[in-house]
C-alpha cells in the first residue's frame, strides 16, 4: 500500500481549504486514498463552517498515522496556522501556504508520504516571503534538483491529456522556443511518465501543428515543416508511438480524441483551451518527470467565491484520487 498523500493547504485566502475539507467528506463516495493536510486547522475549521460542514481535525505526528484515523477525522500534521480571510489575501496567509508546500514536498521527497497535491497559490503574495520560481511546478523540479524543462506539465481529465510544448511564454516568443530538440525531450518525457504513472506502456502521442493547418507544408509558416516533422521522425525511430504535426482546430473533436492518449500542443493556450472547455471541474495538473508523484487541482485560488460556500470541490477531488492512483502504481513498480 502507497503512503498516504500530502495535500499542501494552498492560499488560505482561496477556495483550497474549503474544497480539501469537502474533499475529505467524500472520501469515501469518490474513493479517495488516505491523505493528511499541512498545516492550516483554524483555516480549514472556518472553510468547512463557510459551506456547512463540522470538520473534525485529528493532529498527526507523523505521516504514517493518517490512514488510521482518516476513516473519521481529517488528518492535520503541523501546527502553523493564520486568521483565514477568505478572498483577501495576507502576508500571513503566503507565510503558511509556503510552509506548508515545502513540507508537503520535503515528505514525499523522503518517501514518508506516497505524493503531494497542491493547493492553488498566490504568486504574488507568495514572491513577498521568498518565494522565487514562477509557479508550483518549477518549485518542484527546484527541489527534486532537476532542471525546469525537466519537469513537464500535463493537464489531465476524463475526456482529454494535454501537455503545453511552451508554457507561460508570450505568443510572439513562442515560434523560436519550438525546437526539435524541446519536442524530442518533452516527447520522452511524457511518453516515459504514462507508463510508469498511468498504466500505458505505449502511450499514443498526437502532436500539434504551430500555424493554422499545420502550415499547409509551409504556405502558413514554416515552422511545421522544417522543425516539428524532423523531430516527430526522430521520436517514431526510437520506437515512440507519435504522429503530427495535426492541425489543432481539429484535434479536439469528440471522434480525433479516440486516437490519441495524450496531445503535445504547441504553447499555453492551445494547451488549456480545450482541457478546460471539456473537463473544467475535473481537470488536473500533473507534474511529469519528477522522482515523486505530483498532482494539483486546474484551477486558481478563486478569491472572488472563497468562503462562499460555492466552489465546486471537483478538480481536487480528482487530483486527490489520480495522485492516489500514481502513488499505488508506483508502489507496486518497486515491489516488483
Amino acid at each position: 500500500m502507497a503512503a498516504p498523500l500530502a495535500v499542501s493547504l494552498g492560499d488560505p485566502a482561496g477556495i483550497a481549504p474549503e474544497v480539501i475539507a469537502e474533499s475529505w467528506l467524500r472520501r469515501e463516495e469518490e474513493h479517495l486514498a488516505p491523505f493528511f493536510v499541512v498545516g492550516g486547522a483554524q483555516v480549514l475549521r472556518a472553510a468547512a463552517n463557510s459551506r456547512g460542514i463540522d470538520l473534525p481535525i485529528v493532529s498527526i505526528f507523523t505521516p504514517g498515522e493518517a490512514a488510521d484515523v482518516f476513516g473519521s477525522a481529517l488528518p492535520l500534521l503541523g501546527g502553523e496556522d493564520c486568521t483565514p480571510t477568505f478572498g483577501e489575501p495576507t502576508i500571513e496567509g503566503a507565510t503558511l501556504a509556503l510552509h506548508s508546500l515545502t513540507s508537503a514536498t520535503a515528505l514525499a521527497l523522503s518517501g514518508e508520504a506516497g505524493a503531494v497535491v497542491t493547493g492553488p497559490i498566490a504568486k504574488s503574495k507568495l514572491a513577498e516571503v521568498g518565494f522565487t520560481q514562477p509557479g508550483q511546478t518549477e518549485f518542484l523540479a527546484d527541489a527534486c534538483s532537476l532542471p525546469h524543462e525537466a519537469a513537464v506539465m500535463m493537464l489531465a481529465g476524463p475526456s482529454l491529456r494535454t501537455v503545453p510544448l511552451t508554457v507561460h511564454e508570450a505568443l510572439s516568443a513562442v515560434p523560436a522556443l519550438v525546437t526539435r530538440d524541446l519536442i524530442e525531450s518533452k516527447a520522452r518525457i511524457v511518453a516515459r511518465a504514462l507508463a510508469r504513472d498511468f498504466g500505458l506502456p505505449s502511450p499514443r502521442i498526437a502532436v500539434t501543428g504551430l500555424n493554422p493547418h499545420a502550415g499547409e507544408d509551409g504556405r502558413m509558416g514554416t515552422e511545421d515543416r522544417d522543425v516539428i516533422v524532423p523531430a516527430l521522425a526522430t521520436l517514431q525511430a526510437e520506437g515512440l508511438a507519435v504522429t503530427g504535426p495535426h492541425p489543432a482546430d481539429a484535434l479536439f473533436a469528440a471522434h480525433a480524441r479516440d486516437g490519441y492518449d495524450v496531445a503535445l500542443c504547441m504553447y499555453h493556450d492551445q494547451a488549456l483551451i480545450p482541457i478546460k472547455t471539456l473537463d473544467f471541474d475535473q481537470g488536473v495538473n500533473v507534474t511529469l518527470g519528477l522522482p515523486i508523484v505530483r498532482t494539483s487541482p486546474d484551477h486558481g485560488t478563486a478569491f472572488p467565491i472563497a468562503g462562499k460556500g460555492v466552489a465546486s470541490p471537483g478538480a481536487m477531488i480528482a487530483a486527490i484520487r489520480m495522485a492516489g492512483e500514481c502513488a499505488a502504481r508506483r508502489t507496486v513498480q518497486k515491489a516488483a
